[in-house]
């Protein structure tokens, strides 16, 4: 008789452990499935967001191409599409200052807006001119002469490529660089563009005034203004500026999946008369990481 209730509870034992087993994978498959889900679900908001940050690049170069020789101050538009929308901004890189080609005077004025004080201002400036000398100054690996540049093409921005190599000069403070992002550039040339620079860059001008800023700035408000005329309302600082055709613009793009997933890139394009490519892509940044977020305009102010 015991025999026989051993035997069951053995029998009951092996049906417990089976049943235990069953759950076990059971639960394994259904947090498998789960993840599975999850990452194509990541994947597929991933290649929606890649496809409006394309789209939104496209859309930017039509409207720099449909400006033809108009000037091109900042501007944005917002793109919706059945999968999202993209915000647009697209700006003149010829109205920045540029790191790798201003003078002296133009970058120390620059970095003392930025909150560095005359002395460290100066030596830092000066810093930056002798790296562009020494790198100017240096042959290429293979002997051979740098290719000329061709026209209605920007010139080669060395030997900065990104305003972040700033970081490497000695005496640059972090919150400099900061500061100084939104003004600066390695695609434009060694004057600004004031019909396209933007207020902080011309408040960074050295000699110039706020009298004379305020009344530049309303006579380039007005349509068909005179580039001679506002030359001479800013006084001393016009030799710091000229008025030329546009080469690089800056594109920032932001965007948003109808799933609430962001994305966010920058990039450097140029549109060339005659060329066989609509435009060309100089440089392509994401600005951050794809994150899941309520809105697209959690990304807009980065």
């Amino acid at each position: 008789m015991s025999s026989r209730h051993g035997q069951r509870g053995m029998i009951l034992l092996a049906v417990l452990w089976a049943i235990a087993l069953c759950s076990a994978l059971a639960m394994a498959t259904s947090t498998t499935f789960r993840s599975l889900v999850g990452i194509i679900r990541i994947d597929r908001d991933r290649v929606q967001a890649d496809g409006l940050l394309t789209a939104g690049l496209e859309a930017a170069a039509g409207i720099v191409n449909a400006l033809k020789d108009t000037q091109l101050t900042e501007r944005g538009t917002t793109l919706t599409f059945a999968t999202g929308s993209v915000r647009i901004t697209v700006s003149d890189e010829g109205g920045r200052i540029d790191i790798g080609k201003a003078p002296a005077e133009l970058l120390a004025s620059l970095l003392r807006y930025a909150g560095a004080d005359e002395g460290d201002a100066g030596a830092v400036a000066q810093r930056i001119v002798a790296l562009r000398a020494t790198d100017a100054q240096a042959p290429p690996n293979d002997g051979a002469k740098p290719p000329a540049a061709k026209p209605d093409q920007p010139a080669a921005a060395s030997p900065f490529t990104d305003i972040g190599q700033l970081a490497g000069v000695a005496g640059v403070q972090p919150e400099w660089i900061a500061a100084i992002a939104p003004l600066v550039t390695v695609f434009g040339s060694e004057t600004v563009n004031p019909l396209t620079a933007p207020v902080a860059v011309l408040r960074a001008l050295p000699s110039l005034d706020a009298d004379r800023l305020e009344t530049f700035l309303e006579m380039r408000s007005k349509p068909f203004a005179d580039p001679e005329r506002l030359a001479f309302v800013l006084g001393a600082a016009q030799k710091y500026l000229k008025v030329g055709p546009r080469h690089v613009v800056a594109v920032d793009l932001v965007a948003g999946t109808t799933d609430g997933y962001t994305a966010a890139a920058k990039a450097f394009i140029v549109v060339l008369p005659d060329d066989k490519q609509p435009y060309r892509v100089l440089a392509w940044t994401p600005v951050s990481p794809f994150v899941r977020t309520g809105s697209v305009a959690s990304l807009e102010g980065r």
